[in-house]
C-alpha cells in the first residue's frame, strides 16, 4: 500500500486534468501535458495558429482574469461552529458563512457531480446594489480583510454604480468564476436556476451559455411579481429565472420535468371517497362528482377538472374525442367501430379517426375498454382520458406570483423590515419539486435570508421526500441604522440562521415531523487553511533554509484544532460535510476518528495525536481500501510500514 504526505490541492483543476487524461492519455508525459501531442490528437478540431476567424461570444475587460480566478487554489478551509446550528448531531443540512467563491472551490472534491439543483439570486447590478470585488492574487486574504477578520479596513462588498467605467465588467467578473465552479458540482441530470432582471439578463444568458453550453439551455422563465409598476415609459413588473441543465440530454432521458396539476389531489381524494361509498354504481358516482364540482368556490383549482366526471372500474375519466385533425387530409382512417349495445357501426367524425385501426382494437380489448360509447350508434365514440394518467403538466415559462407575499412570510418569521425583497419560498418549492423530484441535494450560494432552505423544508414536508440543502452566505454586516441591526442581527448570515430556525419551528407546530424530515442545520465558517502555505525559498542564508526545514517538519499553522483539521482533511479526501463521525475502536486510548459516508466507497480514519502506539496500529480493524491519516511524526518508521501494509496511509 502507498504512503504519501497529505497536501492541500485543488480538486477543480485535478478533476479537469483527470478528465483530459482519460480522453487523450497520449497527451501526457511524466504527469505533465505535452502540448504538441495534444494538438495532434485534436486534429481538425483545433483552430490554426494565426487564424483570424471570428467567434460568437461575450468579452469584457477582466474576463481572462475571471476565468483564471476559478482555477486559483483556495488557501482556506471550513471550520465547524458547534452550538450555532439546530439539531446538529442528526442534520445533513449545511450552512456556510464565507465568500462563496472560496467555498465553492473547497466543495469541488466532496460534492463534485453530487448536487441535483442549484438556485441562486445574485445581485442584479441595478447600479444601487453591491458586487463582490475579488482579489486575483490572494482571494482568501482579501475576504478575511473585508470581513473584518484581519484588520478594520475595507468592507465586504462594494457598490457598483453606473458611473463605474466597468459597470457591466465588474459584475461579469464576479459571476463568471462562481458559475464555472457551480457547473462542476452539478449531477449529470442536474440544473441551475438563476434569478435576474433586465439589467444583466442578456449578459448572464450569454455567459451561462458559454459555461454550460447553449445546447443545455432549458428556458428563460418570466416571473411577474406585480400587476402594476411605476414608470414614465413602460411599467416593469417582472424578472427572470434563467435555467440551464448540466446535460440536457441526460435530463430528458431521465423522464424530464413534470409537476402535479393544481387541484388534482383534491379531486382524486373526493372520487376515492365516492367510490368507497357507491362501489361500482358509476352513474351514481358521476352524479355526485358533478354536484361536488358545482358546489366548489369559483376560484377553487379543482373546478378546472370538472370535465373529469365519468367513472369506470379503472378510475375517473373525461370522454375526449379522438377525431383526426381538420388538416384537409382525405386518407384519415375511417374504419367501423361497432356499438356494444346495438352492434351497429357508430357514427364517424367528418375528419376520420386520429388512431389507426390496430390501436383502436387494442383500446377496445382492454377491461374496461378505453373507448367511451354514447347511448347508441348514432353518437361518435370518444377515448377515455383518465385523470390519474394526465395529472401532471409542464412548468409554464410565464407565471404570476405577488412579490409582497414573500415579504409578509419573512416578516412573520423574523420581524418587519429586517430583510428587503426576499424570494418567494412557495415558488422556489415548486421549482425544487420540479428539478429535484427524488431525494437529492439543493445548493444556494447567494443564500440571503434563507428562502431556498425554507423552500426545501416545505417541499420535503409536502411530498414526503427527504431532500438536503447547502447554503452559502457572506457574513455581510447589516447597516448600523437598519431594522436588522436594531433587531439584533449583526450580519445577513445571522438573519439566515434565525429565519431557517423559525421556519422549522413553524413546520413542527403545524404537524409532528416525520422520521425522514430534517429541519436542522450545521454551521461552518470559512477560515484560513490549517496547512502552512508552501513557500519557495530562493536564498542561501541559513535562516531561510531553516525556515524551509521547519515548514517541512511542521506543516500545520499554530493554533490548529483537531476538529477543524478533521473537517479540512475530510474535504481533501472527498468526504461530504454530513459524513458520519464516530470513535474508532482500538485497544489503546488513542483519539482516532472514523469517518464514513454512503457517498464514499471507503472509510477514513484520522488521528492527530502526537504519538500513536504500535499496539493501536495492530489492533485496528482496517481494510485495504481504507485511508488512515495522521501526523507524520506520530508514527515510527516501523509503524508506518505496518500501516502501509494494511491500508492507504497518508501523513501530515
Amino acid at each position: 500500500m502507498p504512503h504519501e504526505r497529505l497536501r492541500p490541492h485543488f480538486a477543480f483543476t485535478d478533476e479537469r486534468l483527470a478528465d483530459l487524461k482519460d480522453v487523450v492519455p497520449e497527451a501526457f508525459a511524466d504527469g505533465m501535458v505535452n502540448w504538441d501531442a495534444l494538438r495532434e490528437a485534436l486534429g481538425d478540431w483545433l483552430e490554426e495558429e494565426g487564424s483570424d476567424a471570428e467567434h460568437f461570444g461575450l468579452t469584457w475587460p477582466g474576463k481572462r482574469s475571471a476565468r483564471r480566478l476559478a482555477g486559483i487554489p483556495s488557501r482556506g478551509t471550513l471550520v465547524p461552529l458547534p452550538g450555532e446550528g439546530v439539531n446538529e448531531a442528526a442534520t445533513a443540512n449545511i450552512f456556510i458563512e464565507g465568500d462563496n467563491l472560496e467555498v465553492l472551490k473547497l466543495l469541488q472534491k466532496s460534492y463534485g457531480g453530487a448536487i441535483q439543483m442549484i438556485y441562486v439570486d445574485p445581485p442584479y447590478n441595478t447600479g444601487k446594489d453591491f458586487v463582490y470585488r475579488d482579489d486575483f492574487v490572494d482571494p482568501l486574504r482579501d475576504y478575511l480583510r473585508k470581513s473584518g477578520q484581519v484588520d478594520e479596513e475595507g468592507t465586504p462588498l462594494t457598490t457598483n454604480t453606473r458611473a463605474e467605467g466597468r459597470f457591466h465588467s465588474n459584475w461579469l467578473s464576479m459571476m463568471y468564476p462562481r458559475l464555472r465552479l457551480a457547473r462542476g458540482l452539478l449531477k449529470q441530470d442536474g440544473a441551475i436556476f438563476v434569478s435576474i432582471d433586465d439589467n444583466e439578463m442578456h449578459t448572464l444568458r450569454t455567459i451561462l451559455g458559454e459555461i454550460f453550453g447553449e445546447e443545455n439551455f432549458v428556458a428563460c422563465v418570466v416571473w411577474q411579481r406585480s400587476k402594476k409598476g411605476d414608470s414614465k415609459l413602460i411599467a416593469l413588473t417582472h424578472e427572470y429565472i434563467l435555467v440551464f441543465a448540466r446535460d440536457r440530454a441526460a435530463l430528458v432521458a431521465g423522464g424530464g420535468w413534470r409537476r402535479k396539476k393544481a387541484g388534482v389531489d383534491e379531486v382524486l381524494s373526493k372520487y376515492a371517497a365516492l367510490r368507497n361509498e357507491c362501489g361500482k354504481n358509476h352513474s351514481e358516482v358521476r352524479k355526485k362528482m358533478q354536484a361536488w364540482y358545482k358546489a366548489l368556490a369559483k376560484g377553487d383549482p379543482s373546478k378546472a377538472h370538472a370535465h373529469y366526471n365519468w367513472s369506470d372500474d379503472r378510475g375517473l375519466y373525461f370522454a375526449s374525442d379522438f377525431a383526426g385533425p381538420d388538416d384537409g387530409r382525405k386518407n384519415r382512417p375511417r374504419y367501423d367501430i361497432l356499438h356494444p349495445v346495438t352492434g351497429k357501426p357508430c357514427a364517424k367524425p367528418s375528419t376520420g379517426w386520429r388512431w389507426d385501426e390496430k390501436r383502436a382494437e387494442a383500446a377496445l380489448s382492454e377491461n374496461p375498454p378505453r373507448i367511451h360509447f354514447g347511448r347508441d350508434h348514432t353518437t361518435i365514440p370518444c377515448r377515455k382520458s383518465y385523470l390519474t394518467e394526465v395529472d401532471t403538466e409542464a412548468f409554464s415559462s410565464v407565471f404570476y406570483a405577488d412579490g409582497r407575499s414573500a415579504t409578509l412570510d419573512v416578516e412573520g418569521l423574523i420581524g418587519a423590515g429586517v430583510f428587503p425583497f426576499p424570494k418567494n419560498a412557495e415558488i422556489l418549492a415548486d421549482l425544487i419539486a420540479l428539478a429535484c423530484p427524488r431525494e437529492g441535494l439543493v445548493l444556494d450560494f447567494f443564500a440571503g435570508s434563507g428562502s431556498t432552505a425554507q423552500a426545501v423544508m416545505q417541499q420535503s414536508r409536502a411530498d414526503g421526500i427527504a431532500r438536503r440543502h447547502i447554503s452559502i452566505q457572506l457574513p455581510e454586516p447589516t447597516e448600523d441604522a437598519s431594522k436588522a441591526k436594531a433587531a439584533g442581527f449583526s450580519t445577513v448570515a445571522d438573519i439566515w440562521k434565525k429565519r431557517v430556525l423559525q421556519a422549522g419551528v413553524r413546520l413542527t407546530s403545524e404537524a409532528q415531523p416525520e422520521a425522514h424530515e430534517d429541519l436542522g442545520y450545521k454551521v461552518l465558517a470559512l477560515k484560513p487553511s490549517y496547512f502552512r502555505a508552501w513557500q519557495d525559498y530562493v536564498g542561501t542564508e541559513d535562516t531561510e533554509l531553516q525556515l524551509a526545514f521547519d515548514e517541512a517538519e511542521n506543516p500545520l499553522v499554530n493554533g490548529w484544532t483537531p476538529d477543524g483539521l478533521l473537517t479540512e482533511v475530510m474535504l481533501l479526501e472527498g468526504f461530504p460535510l454530513d459524513s458520519n463521525l464516530s470513535a474508532a475502536k482500538t485497544s489503546e486510548n488513542s483519539n482516532i476518528r472514523l469517518v464514513t459516508s454512503p457517498h464514499c466507497g471507503h472509510r477514513l480514519f484520522a488521528c492527530f495525536d502526537k504519538v500513536i502506539k504500535g499496539a493501536t496500529v495492530d489492533t485496528m480493524d482496517l481494510k485495504t481500501e481504507d485511508v488512515f491519516i495522521c501526523l507524520d511524526t506520530a508514527l515510527t518508521d516501523q509503524g508506518k510500514l505496518r500501516l502501509s501494509d494494511r491500508c492507504i496511509l497518508k501523513t501530515i
